[in-house]
């Protein structure tokens, strides 16, 4: 392959590469702010300038020059070149601000003027702590400003859309939003406005911005320009742990970073996974954040009343023994594989029929990118595991003929397949995540939403992906501790007794479907319990459907699975 020589180091690459890209890759710093490698290449902001050149050849023998060692002559570019759109050739030399005080002081300067009229408000900003200008600037500006005078005034806390908010005073027209609007989404709702030291971007007046993606433009902006209106001013990144998992917001699996503070979803951002959602995520997919924290089940309930977890266990397994074979058990697109595959387990040690699960897809209006058409997270887990959808024409009659029903992590009532006349006197033993539940449940076993347990979704790509709890519940047990410092940023995770941010009642008292569902079988005596869920997942990922998909190897990226003709049969 071809190579060249970036500060005194050779490295290979890829024809066509440019240098800033190939720099990143390698692992060498270059300070920039207008590239995104999913964005065209303006080259604008200048601050990724290198010295670069290529060896000078003799135009009659086509070789090299070579002084007087040996080596050839370079023959450099008479300016500093932007290295974000600069080819990478064979035989290039490249000399960054680590190898050459020309280049770092020519990104000082830069950085010089581009905070001449920047705003000193990193105390009151949201980017600050997680801002590339403030860490460039530090890294790599001067040690103090020389500008003496008043800096230029634009127009502040624009409410540019639903859910962002504009400050144009700290924008570096790196035109990053506008780019990603009429590049990415295609909407063309931001615009460059106004020259000179009065541009910013806005949108065509009497136009809102109300493109469905327009908070990836806050996660893509290198200032405090583009905010999301719903976290400014709720917390510090400092102050959050942050943690890589998967959302539960429909069927296309997005690559999330959950943010929590004293142990609540703050916000979340998209974490980049170039095989499911690149760097992108829905306005809608963010905007859940609340029903992570709010109306949530908490604590074991028989006939509505509060007990323990043992009594919640003993009274589902008397139930189950009392129905004996005559159980409708209910999966869920919500839950994890695990979950769902326990359930199965469960209803074949009673003899009953194979868990059935309720079919979302089409309740959305998708837009044939990251807004799927399925609300539910893991359809494509509960197909592959040999689950049937239910028929709403006859789950009624079955209700009706059953003895007990079984539901894991849905609400049939509220989704409309089954009315609460259908249900009557059936007694019901409901996994439940919130308080709102519309079925009523003779027996409440809360149940862990995706941000609180370990487990497995399966994308309607067919992508298995791995949970990482990203909040503590009341009884958390070794594999929930294990997973839940998992990338995050803070050494205190979610507190501590001693800690500002710990606040006991944030903490749900629920528990993940593989840790309950074992607890109900002992009753009926049937042994389902597992070290931990990876084990259960080694088990499934025996299967042809779920080949490789162990929690090792889905890692932070996932697994695609191959496509397989048919179920595999129930284990005996």
């Amino acid at each position: 392959m071809p190579q060249v020589i970036i500060d005194g180091k050779a490295h290979e690459f890829e024809p066509g590469q440019k240098l800033l890209q190939l720099c990143l890759d390698e692992g060498t710093e270059i300070p920039h702010f207008c590239y995104h490698p999913s964005l065209s290449v303006p080259a604008n902001c200048r601050q990724c300038l290198v010295k670069a050149g290529t060896p000078m050849m003799d135009r009659e023998t086509k070789e090299p020059v070579l002084d007087d060692d040996g080596n050839p002559k370079i023959n450099y570019f008479p300016k500093l070149m932007p290295s974000c759109a600069l080819d990478v050739t064979e035989g290039m030399v490249v000399h960054t601000q680590n190898d050459s005080e020309e280049v770092a002081a020519a990104q000082a300067d830069n950085l010089e003027i581009m905070l001449a009229n920047h705003p000193l408000d990193c105390p009151i900003c949201d980017q600050a702590g997680q801002c590339p200008l403030q860490i460039q600037a530090y890294k790599y500006g001067p040690e103090g400003s020389r500008f003496e005078f008043e800096k230029v005034h634009k127009p502040k806390r624009v409410q540019l859309g639903p859910n962002v908010v504009l400050d144009a005073e700290r924008c570096i027209n790196c035109t990053r939003c506008t780019r990603f609007t009429a590049e990415i989404t295609e909407t063309h709702q931001l615009t460059i406005i106004n020259r000179g030291d009065k541009n910013h971007p806005m949108t065509a007046p009497g136009q809102v911005f109300d493109d469905a993606y327009s908070m990836c433009t806050a996660d893509i902006c290198p200032v405090g320009a583009l905010t999301e209106d719903y976290f400014r001013f709720q917390a510090r990144v400092w102050e959050m742990a942050h943690t890589p998992t998967v959302s539960d917001f429909g069927g296309k699996g997005i690559n999330v970073d959950v943010w929590t503070k004293n142990n609540q979803v703050l916000r979340i951002t998209p974490r980049e996974n170039l095989d499911v959602n690149e760097y992108w995520m829905p306005d809608a997919a963010r905007l859940v954040f609340k029903t992570y924290n709010e109306d949530r089940a908490s604590g074991p309930q028989i006939h509505g009343r509060p007990t323990t977890w043992e009594a919640a266990a003993r009274e589902a397994g008397q139930l189950l023994k009392d129905a004996g074979s005559n159980v409708l058990f209910l999966g869920s697109a919500y839950a994890t594989v695990e979950d769902n595959y326990l359930l199965q387990r469960l209803a074949e040690a009673v003899g009953a029929e194979a868990p059935r699960f309720i079919d979302r897809r089409g309740e959305w209006d998708g837009d044939d990118w990251l807004h799927s058409s399925d609300p539910a997270p893991n359809t494509a887990g509960c197909e592959r595991l040999g689950l049937q959808p239910v028929d709403p024409a006859l789950l009624a009659g079955a209700v009706a003929s059953a003895s007990l029903v079984y539901v894991l992590q849905d609400d049939p009532v509220a989704a409309g397949v089954l009315s609460a006349a259908d249900l009557g006197d059936t007694p019901v033993v409901l996994h439940s995540t919130h308080t709102t539940n519309q079925t009523s449940a003779t027996v409440t076993l809360p149940i862990t939403m995706s941000v609180e347990t370990l487990g497995t979704y399966v994308n309607e790509d067919g992508r298995a992906q791995l949970l990482r709890p990203a909040k503590m519940v009341k009884a958390m047990n070794r594999s929930l501790l294990m997973a839940l410092g998992t990338g995050q940023s803070r050494n205190d995770r979610v507190g501590t007794p001693f800690d500002r941010w710990h606040d006991e009642a944030n903490q749900v008292d629920c528990l993940p479907g593989w840790a309950t569902i074992p607890q109900v079988a002992k009753e009926v005596g049937f042994d389902l319990s597992y070290k931990s869920p990876a084990k259960i997942m080694d088990e499934v990922a025996a299967r042809p459907e779920f080949s490789g998909a162990t929690h090792g190897a889905m890692s932070m990226l996932g697994v695609p699975l191959e496509t397989a003709d048919a179920p595999a049969e129930l284990d005996a």
